[in-house]
């Protein structure tokens, strides 16, 4: 076996989903300004486009719990980071309303925050009055799974928001029932005269605590995607509700919330108004340029110590400069995947793992450089030569990586989340790359009007991007897509 089949099968450029790699993510994560600003406190909400790297913030900063610790702050996962959502049961019995769901994320927080503070056995009369009223809730669970504890959460604010919270009898007028002493809202004079709390007086309460034992509590949350996925109304009544609920708690100085969503489901949200987005600014939104995506590619490259043999370099020098990534590229990389005045390999890479918003995302470019190894064994194994001279890899599997990443793009993202759009997606199969809206109403055997809002739709979420003028508008399928729908360069026109 040569040295360079032999580097081959022993790299590995890791997953391209960051739940299935946390325990390497810390070898070759890029720790940027946007990284350090999250891990200091100074942000709260991260966005980013699918793929961008949430997943990966949200895990590094859970793997650097005991750092967090050292600096007095407790790292709590508010949902599961792997397996099914802890909001899945909340999905099937939704609250009714979005104050309901306000309602629900403070009682959950205040859940979490309250086993926080049993498992120190914080004592304080603080921490007492929030494990009292939790308790005559039902809802004082020290330990428990987070569904478990949502679905308490979730029972507890239907039966009080259905049901008077104290039931008098009839006859004498005196309590006869009590269903819990949190009130969803500030107590009436009767309320409080038999003990009754809001949940924001509780909340303080047990920021008063924390305040007490000296600990901050990060409450973090990620994956809310997926919790929500595919019921677009509940999604955004959860997620306005949850907005909310982290604007009343920002007086909270013990207590943050840090919160990781997508880009395209934030916009969601908040087309149709959200007045009080204008009150968050503690966020930051995951960008990825040129260079930093080399920084990326180069560390999943050189964390593998047979390449760095193979070439024999220093890969901590490589890493501190970019002229040397780009030679070290120039030795492994034909120089050219399409001849003639075509981009660089590099940029030929960013290119076509681009969707129609025009951003690479690492989770694409990861993928094809994984494909990639895999491309160029089968081709080893099947009796092709080697790449020429220094190269790892040569120019035609490049493109079979290409056709891998753009199948899994199509039929495992956009086809898993956006069912409804499919038809009009796979309809396109074996057509041009320019479409307009009359070439598309003649695929779609729809009106030119209909098929241009349909277009648009594939425009929000990255399979067409939008060229031309707005009397004349032209969709364009980026070549991430290109490969999987058989898809022939060139303008469509109208038959007849």
């Amino acid at each position: 076996m040569t040295a360079k089949r032999d580097a081959l099968e022993r790299a590995s450029f890791g997953e391209r989903i960051a739940e299935d790699e946390v325990e390497e993510l810390a070898r070759y994560f890029v720790e940027t300004d946007q990284w350090r600003r999250l891990f200091s406190g100074e942000r709260d909400i991260v966005y980013g486009p699918k793929g961008a790297g949430k997943s990966a913030l949200y895990s590094l900063l859970v793997q650097k719990a005991d750092e967090l610790f050292d600096r007095g702050i407790l790292v709590v996962p508010a949902e599961n980071p792997n397996g099914t959502p802890a909001f899945r049961d909340v999905v099937a019995e939704p609250p009714t309303s979005e104050a309901e769901f306000v309602a629900l994320w403070k009682l959950y927080f205040l859940s979490l925050c309250a086993s926080i503070l049993g498992e120190w056995s914080v004592e304080t009369d603080a921490a007492r009055r929030v494990y009292r009223a939790l308790e005559d809730a039902g809802l004082l669970q020290i330990r428990g799974t987070l569904r478990a504890r949502l679905n308490a959460v979730r029972d507890y604010v239907r039966r009080v928001s259905v049901e008077p919270t104290v039931i008098l009898d009839p006859n004498t007028g005196a309590v006869a029932a009590v269903s819990g002493k949190i009130t969803l809202r500030e107590p009436d004079a009767a309320q409080r005269s038999e003990g009754f709390e809001s949940l924001d007086s509780l909340l303080d309460a047990a920021n008063e605590a924390l305040r007490e034992l000296d600990f901050r509590i990060w409450l973090v949350l990620d994956r809310l995607d997926v919790a929500f996925i595919q019921n677009d109304d509940l999604e955004q009544n959860a997620l306005r509700a949850l907005f909310k609920s982290y604007l009343d708690m920002k007086s909270l100085d013990q207590i943050t919330l840090k919160i990781f969503l997508r880009t395209d489901i934030w916009d969601r949200i908040t087309e149709a108004g959200f007045r009080e987005a204008s009150h968050i600014t503690a966020a930051l939104t995951i960008s990825w340029d040129r260079t930093s995506l080399l920084q990326l590619m180069m560390r999943r490259i050189l964390r593998n110590d047979d390449i760095a043999r193979y070439y024999d370099v220093d890969p901590e020098a490589i890493l501190g400069n970019i002229e040397q990534q780009e030679s070290l590229l120039s030795r492994m990389f034909p120089d050219q995947i399409d001849a003639g005045r075509n981009p660089k390999t590099f940029d030929w890479m960013l290119g076509r793992t681009r969707d129609g918003t025009g951003a690479t995302a690492p989770r694409e470019l990861i993928h094809l450089l994984s494909s990639l190894r895999d491309s160029q064994l089968r081709r080893i194994e099947v009796g092709h030569d080697e790449p020429a001279d220094e190269a790892l890899f040569d120019r035609q599997a490049f493109k079979d990586a290409l056709r891998e990443v753009s199948n899994v793009r199509l039929r495992q993202t956009l086809y898993a989340e956006y069912p409804h759009l499919r038809d009009y997606i796979s309809a396109l199969e074996g057509q041009k790359a320019q479409q307009s809206p009359d070439t598309l109403a003649q695929i779609w055997q729809v009106e030119a009007d209909e098929a241009q809002m349909i277009a648009n739709s594939l425009v929000d979420i990255g399979f067409f991007e939008a060229r031309g003028s707005g009397d004349r508008p032209e969709y364009w399928v980026p070549f991430l897509y290109r490969d999987a729908l058989e898809l022939i360069q060139g303008e469509a026109r109208v038959d007849g």
